[in-house]
């Protein structure tokens, strides 16, 4: 009884736009990212999902209530869907960042599996272990059936890695836009990608992640 899930960045926010760190930073989407959502919801009419999960930032609220209401949906908010908490970074851009901690940073870009962001942040291990926890749950409650799930670019690319078994510690060589659709299904034991990245519904697409 295998599980598909498709997983969705939430749309694009102004901080987006400045390479600015959100985090657990509750940012809203600029109108860019409300037309993504409604041009995902679109998308995704024909599709059957037995639920709905999302993370309880706004910016994934709005994306997601932009496709429940599409199809009269509840939505079930996941505190464990949000964005990794990157501590001190949170609120600055990458620039700035790398200026004011260069060691933190160079740990980061690193992709250092251990290092934990000061300031209450969360290691890449961590954060990692947080995302297959909660993806195995909704496997679990949702077997032989079709769940969505909006959330962050950094959860992304930890489901990324679990379904293609790259390692946490490799530079990123796949693409993470806001609103695009992401595909991936479990066994039972094992994820697998189905399809990554599907942004022919969108009219352009941002994605400003650094490959850490």
């Amino acid at each position: 009884m295998k599980t598909r899930l498709c997983l969705v960045r939430h749309g694009e926010t102004a901080w987006n736009t400045e390479q600015r760190l959100q985090g657990h930073l509750d940012i809203p989407l600029n109108p860019t990212g409300e037309a993504q959502a409604l041009a995902t919801a679109a998308s995704l009419a024909t599709e059957h999902f037995a639920a709905v999960y999302c993370s309880d930032l706004q910016r994934a609220k709005q994306t997601a209530a932009a496709i429940a209401r599409q199809r009269k949906s509840r939505i079930e908010y996941q505190p464990h869907l949000r964005e990794r908490h990157y501590g001190h970074f949170q609120g600055l851009t990458y620039a700035e960042a790398e200026a004011r901690f260069p060691e933190d940073y160079r740990r980061f870009k690193q992709r250092d599996p251990e290092f934990t962001f000061p300031g209450g942040g969360e290691s890449l291990a961590g954060f990692a272990q947080r995302i297959a926890d909660v993806l195995a749950q909704v496997a679990a409650r949702h077997r032989g059936e079709q769940a969505l799930i909006v959330t962050h670019g950094g959860v992304l690319d930890i489901v990324h890695r679990l379904a293609s078994g790259k390692p946490l510690d490799t530079p990123r060589d796949f693409t993470i836009p806001n609103a695009a659709l992401n595909w991936i299904e479990y066994d039972g034991s094992h994820w697998q990608l189905i399809s990554w990245a599907d942004q022919r519904h969108l009219e352009a697409t941002r994605d400003e992640l650094p490959n850490a």
